[in-house]
């Protein structure tokens, strides 16, 4: 007879899976992470978790919360969302974080604009430089992780707009053609500053240009601690006029509403 036949056997096998899935779980409380790497202080991490390949992940940040994705094995895929936690209609605006810096690639001092013209988040470290700001996730599972992430948030598919992908490089071709350049190999970090209080969608899944002709995705680490946000003082606010003005924005608007 199965263990699980009675509610007693069901519940004693599910208390004894406890521990056996600890790479797909996040850890809670987040400080107890077992290997934080140099730079991230366990006492103020406030996300710890790996994202299998094909899986997802979510959380509403405080503004000032520094976010470490790390492609753990090399071919990790982190297609981002981001959304003000506050009023979630302003949300990550893909074409205007293009367009408004003059630069289709994302790096160090990107500051990463919503559809108000103000800074959810800035990119502040980048070891990969292999990145996508054109193609988002375009693919059913990408879109269909996305919508379970949101649904947690109470946001619907209409809510979701184009992603950025982090750890898997498009260039773009003199005759606007995009090549797939892939990753620039494991262990290799990106860290996100965020401006605003936000909500983070993620989906580790194969970029939509990737040729290889077996579905290849592998573990993203996520790690996420408390910081302070930018200041007129830091790089990332001067690093061009337009994100100047972005961040201009976003103070004024933190101000009105008595968080800065």
């Amino acid at each position: 007879m199965s263990t699980t036949s009675t509610t007693y056997g069901a519940r004693d096998h599910a208390r004894a899976q406890a521990g056996t899935v600890a790479e797909a779980m996040p850890s809670i409380p987040a400080s107890t992470w077992p290997d934080p790497p140099p730079g991230i202080d366990p006492a103020k991490l406030v996300w710890a978790e790996t994202v299998a390949g094909g899986g997802y992940t979510h959380k509403v940040l405080a503004r000032g919360t520094e976010l470490r994705l790390t492609d753990v094995e090399g071919d990790a895929c982190a297609h981002v969302l981001l959304f003000n936690a506050d009023q979630p209609w302003e949300r990550l605006n893909v074409a205007d974080t293009v367009k408004v810096q003059w630069n289709a690639y994302l790096g160090e001092a990107i500051a990463l604009l919503s559809d108000q013209a103000r800074v959810l988040a800035t990119v502040v470290t980048d070891e990969s430089g292999k990145h996508d700001a054109l193609c988002g996730t375009s693919t059913v599972d990408g879109m269909t992780l996305f919508t379970l992430a949101a649904a947690k948030h109470g946001l619907t598919p209409r809510d979701l707009p184009p992603s950025l992908s982090f750890f898997q490089g498009v260039h773009v071709e003199t005759d606007g053609g995009l090549t797939f350049t892939g990753s620039a190999g494991p262990g290799k970090s990106v860290v996100l500053r965020t401006e605003l209080p936000v909500i983070v969608l993620i989906a580790n899944v194969a970029h939509p240009l990737d040729p290889r002709p077996d579905y290849t995705v592998t573990p993203l680490r996520v790690l996420a601690q408390r910081s302070t946000a930018s200041t007129p003082d830091s790089p990332e606010w001067t690093a061009s006029p337009e994100a100047q003005r972005a961040f201009e924005n976003t103070a004024d608007y933190l101000t009105a509403r008595g968080l800065a």
